[in-house]
């Protein structure tokens, strides 16, 4: 279920491109995995927006995934969220949206990420692997060596994010990451269909060999 392209949304990197755009176009391009991820907008704007997405993801067959905001997952029946070290512990958000969903916790060392799993979640996302700028409150940079050192560790699947694109998504397959996650190499691509596509073969490609 947590394999492959995971293609996070973020509506201020390329003014113009809402949520539902970088979706459908992510979509069309082949992701399966969509999160909605706004730090700034209101809950009512969020619920709105990603009930469009939730929409799109459901005709495609897609999973939609809600950064942080476990009451606007649950309000609109997203597959999942993705929490971090601050937020809900994993058994409240279970609570919250039931067995059913898939939950993520955003780790930055092995440490946190052993303790997700223990607390059961259901996937590490894990980084920033290399320096990014979409996330100004990520921590170090881990760099591939740490990851494969998580991958090796966990029993769970691991998301690498952070500074992902068509240049080192091979090296993060090669790592033993199950999943890309990638936001400016969607979202400011030219054309976001066709940059899906390329990420999609070229992790594809390392993780088959």
């Amino acid at each position: 279920m947590i394999e492959g392209l995971y293609i996070i949304t973020d509506e201020e990197l390329h003014p113009g491109r809402t949520h539902l755009m970088i979706a459908e176009a992510a979509i069309a391009g082949g992701a399966g995995l969509i999160q909605i991820r706004d730090k700034h907008a209101s809950d009512r704007d969020l619920y709105e927006a990603a009930m469009a997405v939730r929409e799109a993801c459901t005709r495609a067959g897609a999973l939609l995934f809600v950064n942080d905001r476990v009451h606007i997952a649950a309000a609109v029946g997203a597959d999942g969220v993705n929490i971090g070290q601050s937020d809900l512990p994993v058994a409240a958000v279970r609570t919250i949206l039931g067995k059913n969903a898939v939950i993520g916790v955003s780790c930055d060392c092995l440490k946190q990420a052993l303790q997700a799993e223990k607390d059961g979640a259901d996937y590490i996302g894990y980084g920033p692997v290399f320096p990014t700028s979409t996330k100004l409150d990520a921590g170090p940079v881990s760099g591939l060596e740490t990851l494969r050192k998580v991958c090796d560790s966990v029993n769970i699947p691991v998301v690498a994010i952070g500074g992902i694109n068509a240049d080192n998504i091979d090296q993060v397959a090669a790592a033993g990451a199950q999943c890309a996650a990638v936001i400016s190499a969607i979202v400011c691509a030219d054309d976001m269909k066709q940059a899906t596509i390329e990420l999609i073969r070229r992790y594809g490609t390392k993780r088959q060999a």
